[in-house]
């Protein structure tokens, strides 16, 4: 979504598109049960909710993933525009931030940011644990809490089924103690799958992390009707297909069917394609972008498209 080439593309389509508020609720969602956006964000629409089906706790519909745009290490201009994400984040309704070890310094700056905005009670933060062996894994996620700044996380995730019987032993251990809220496992490509469905049956974590895309739509023949079927909450990485998607739709002008779903943008679409599906929990774009957030968090709110709209999103993608 960060990538240099659609820069200009998603800037021109964003002038015109922002402080326009969507007008209706987000169908199948509930509404957002959050507090009120500060004055300089009043336009931002409130974002919806869904259900985390272990537990029927209310999540806001889009988050904000880390790979990469969080890894920024001590630069003052990055951080204060990421510090400007966040912010619009939670003015929106939004409080998941996912992130992984994996990242380089991103759960350290996003900690640092949300220790500097006072936000940490605003936050439904996710990381994952990456690395095999017991030890291993628990000094990874105790330095996890540290660059967090805080005792918990919400989501701890076994980052691409590594050592997977041997995290979640921990994990489990780590749940029953307070230490983080919920459990999951993730992966980015569709090629894993069967070993996703595999430990879904076998397992039945809260969460599974997938990509799903509207050029990428495999998740929705195995892996959604799973998660459905066993009650386990749906993240979903690489909306806008890894960036490729959406700088590639952005070459063409926005169809003037957008406004039937309330989309200003092509990311919007995208976004909303995604949370068509019943399944999902939450999406979590990643970006560093005060704009680009602006953007995504709109998708929160509004229609979404019905099967006839997504087969023209398809289309219109070349999917």
């Amino acid at each position: 979504m960060t990538l240099r080439s659609n820069h200009g593309q998603r800037r021109r389509f964003l002038r015109a598109a922002l402080g326009v508020p969507a007008s209706l609720a987000l169908s199948r969602v509930t509404p957002a049960q959050t507090q009120a956006p500060t004055q300089s964000h009043s336009a931002l629409p409130r974002m919806s909710h869904r259900p985390i089906p272990s537990t029927g706790e209310a999540l806001p519909v889009i988050g904000c993933g880390t790979w990469r745009t969080f890894d920024v290490g001590d630069d003052p201009t990055a951080r204060a525009q990421l510090a400007e994400v966040l912010r619009i984040l939670f003015a929106a309704g939004g409080s998941v931030i996912d992130s992984s070890p994996m990242y380089g310094s991103s759960e350290a700056v996003a900690g640092a940011l949300l220790t500097q905005l006072d936000a940490h009670r605003k936050a439904f933060v996710a990381t994952k644990v990456w690395t095999e062996g017991r030890e291993a894994g628990i000094a990874q996620m105790e330095e996890s809490l540290r660059r967090f700044q805080q005792p918990r996380v919400d989501l701890m995730q076994i980052h691409n089924l590594l050592d997977w019987r041997t995290q979640l032993t921990t994990l489990r251990a780590w749940k029953a103690q307070g230490r983080i809220r919920y459990l999951g496992i993730t992966h980015y490509t569709s090629s894993a799958f069967d070993d996703v469905a595999a430990v879904m049956r076998s397992e039945q974590p809260d969460f599974v992390q997938i990509n799903y895309a509207a050029d990428d739509r495999a998740a929705e023949q195995r892996i959604l009707p799973l998660a459905a079927d066993l009650g386990i909450g749906v993240v979903i990485n690489q909306p806008f297909g890894g960036g490729g998607l959406l700088a590639r739709v952005m070459k063409t002008p926005l169809p003037g069917w957008a406004a039937e779903i309330g989309c200003t943008s092509w990311a919007q679409i995208l976004l909303k394609f995604v949370l068509a599906q019943p399944a999902v929990t939450v999406v979590i774009p990643g970006t560093g972008r005060p704009q680009y957030m602006a953007d995504n968090v709109r998708a929160g709110s509004g229609p979404l498209p019905d099967p006839a709209m997504r087969a023209r999103i398809i289309a219109a993608v070349g999917g």
